[in-house]
């Protein structure tokens, strides 16, 4: 047995699992429909893709020992989380006038035409967005990836196993995350409920995105 792959795969899935922006923007979307969470879910293993790639390829080196282009990322992925909080807390202040329960139906929407694929595209790329603007992940990535490649090893193609396990666990938690709300819908789209949520997740979103600002602000 691997001892190093073994516990990697913990890291790894503490790493994935552990509730942050991603958590946030799934449950989130989840709440509007399974295919927004799923999508949206997909979209977060997608920008891990991306870090773990640049983490490979070398180039995530770049990003942290060329401030100005860390803090550049850093502002980009503060902003984009003060956007998503902004719009989390308004949809919860115009749901503060529903009254009935009728948001207990079915989870998605029958309808399969433009207006759907454009919505499933738009949680894609939030879910995108949010991972992939993370400023900490390159960071992570290239201090965590060498620590688990035997020495006298090639690098190369353990890093990219180790970068495949990565999204592979992403592609397995996340969307479970969305499926479990969607499974739970009909206590969690409950007009004061999905309030509620929506007021927390846009509070969380918003106070990641404003940590990342003042940081960038103090750097």
């Amino acid at each position: 047995m691997d001892g190093q792959l073994i516990a990697f795969t913990g890291v790894a899935a503490g790493m994935v699992t552990m509730p942050g922006a991603d958590f946030t923007v799934v449950v989130r979307n989840a709440l509007d429909s399974r295919r927004a969470g799923v999508a949206t879910a997909i979209g977060v293993a997608g920008g891990l893709l991306v870090h773990t790639a640049l983490a490979v390829a070398g180039l995530a080196a770049v990003l942290v020992a060329v401030p100005a282009l860390f803090s550049a990322v850093q502002l980009l992925g503060g902003v984009y989380l003060l956007y998503l909080g902004a719009g989390a807390l308004t949809a919860a202040v115009r749901r503060r006038g529903a009254h009935a329960d009728s948001a207990t139906g079915p989870a998605d929407p029958p309808a399969d035409g433009p207006a759907a694929l454009l919505g499933t595209a738009r949680s894609l790329r939030q879910g995108f967005l949010t991972n992939a603007l993370n400023p900490k992940a390159p960071v992570l990535f290239l201090s965590l990836l060498p620590q688990f490649v035997p020495a006298g090893e090639p690098a190369l193609p353990r890093t990219l196993l180790l970068a495949t396990m990565v999204v592979a666990l992403a592609l397995v938690w996340f969307p479970a995350v969305a499926l479990l709300v969607d499974r739970l819908g009909g206590l969690l789209r409950r007009p004061r409920v999905t309030r509620a949520l929506e007021a927390v997740t846009g509070t969380l979103l918003t106070t990641l995105g404003g940590i990342l600002l003042v940081e960038v602000v103090l750097a």
